[in-house]
């Protein structure tokens, strides 16, 4: 089976797929895409199912050489891609020829970039799921981050390749947002009014200790009532846990399965691509908002992904 060889793995780069729900029970989140939006759109430009695995690299790409030809979409953030030192167009599927190599560099705005390509990433599914879980070492290539040398192959290609881009009037509605809306949380009525306000009012900025498994943030402190004493419990995906000195944690993708810190909010289904997208001393707010709204947008979001407008057709000169 021809594949792709790891010639610069790049700061952080992992196979992922959209996750394996339903094994919280067991103590294994779903893990997958941080940007799970980035993901399905690029597969769906190179003709794969939305959750075929690909290529999630962080803050830094990396070079990678095919084996033989292939249809590939770099989406998510901007990493200055380019296919043999030619500029490579985001959020558009194009031809790769055999012996090519693919670079991306560090990143120009946003923190992920997704490498889709035709026939997806093979690689032994875990539990359902290619995606890589790193604190556990389970899933993915050897559990593990892509390492220089490492060859990955790949399925094998299913359609006539027809080059396709993402509509600009799409692509703006998926623009990261820095005003995060959340949800009340499980325990939401034990932070004060004062707690709201100020959870609501400030600036948090994300910092260097933000990854895969939780967003750290450092802004004004959140005081919870002091009175209050909980077990742990399990906890759900964008959930934002107040730990007792104040500062705001968003649980993300490779969250523990169970906490014992009170949870303010959670940040809402539609929002979350947003969060994947975060980098250290970026500056965001939370906004919030009731269970309905949160349903209609992302209700709205799914209608947007559905849409006959959501790929154009491209001129095979470009």
């Amino acid at each position: 089976m021809s594949g792709i060889l790891v010639q610069v793995p790049g700061l952080f780069a992992t196979i992922q797929d959209l996750g394996r729900e339903g094994f919280g029970p067991i103590g294994v989140s779903a893990s997958g895409a941080a940007d799970a939006i980035s993901l399905r759109i690029g597969n769906r430009l190179v003709g794969n199912p939305d959750g075929a695995a690909a290529l999630e690299m962080t803050l830094v790409g990396g070079s990678f050489t095919f084996e033989r030809a292939a249809a590939i979409a770099v989406t998510g953030a901007d990493f200055g891609p380019s296919v043999d030192n030619v500029p490579l167009p985001m959020w558009t599927s194009i031809e790769i020829q055999k012996g090519q190599t693919v670079t991306l560099g560090p990143s120009r705005s946003g923190a992920r970039a997704y490498l889709c390509i035709h026939g997806g990433i093979a690689v032994a599914p875990f539990l359902g799921s290619a995606s890589t879980h790193v604190l556990s070492g389970l899933g993915g290539f050897e559990g593990r981050a892509l390492r220089r040398g490492d060859r990955l192959d790949l399925g094998p290609p299913n359609a006539h390749f027809r080059k396709r881009t993402l509509s600009p009037k799409v692509l703006q509605s998926f623009e990261p947002r820095k005003i995060i809306r959340v949800t009340d949380g499980p325990q939401s009525d034990w932070f004060a009014n004062a707690s709201w306000k100020i959870f609501c009012e400030s600036t948090f900025r994300i910092t260097e200790q933000a990854n895969r498994m939780g967003i750290r943030l450092e802004g004004r402190r959140i005081p919870a009532n002091p009175s209050r004493e909980m077990i742990t419990e399990g906890v759900s995906l964008g959930a934002v846990q107040v730990p007792p000195l104040g500062q705001p944690i968003i649980l993300f993708v490779e969250q523990q399965t169970t906490g014992g810190y009170p949870k303010i909010a959670n940040v809402i289904a539609a929002d979350l691509h947003s969060v994947g997208q975060f980098r250290p001393r970026d500056e965001i707010h939370f906004e919030r908002i009731g269970l309905k709204e949160a349903r209609s947008l992302l209700i709205r979001q799914e209608a947007i992904l559905a849409s006959k407008e959501l790929l154009q057709e491209c001129n095979p000169s470009i």
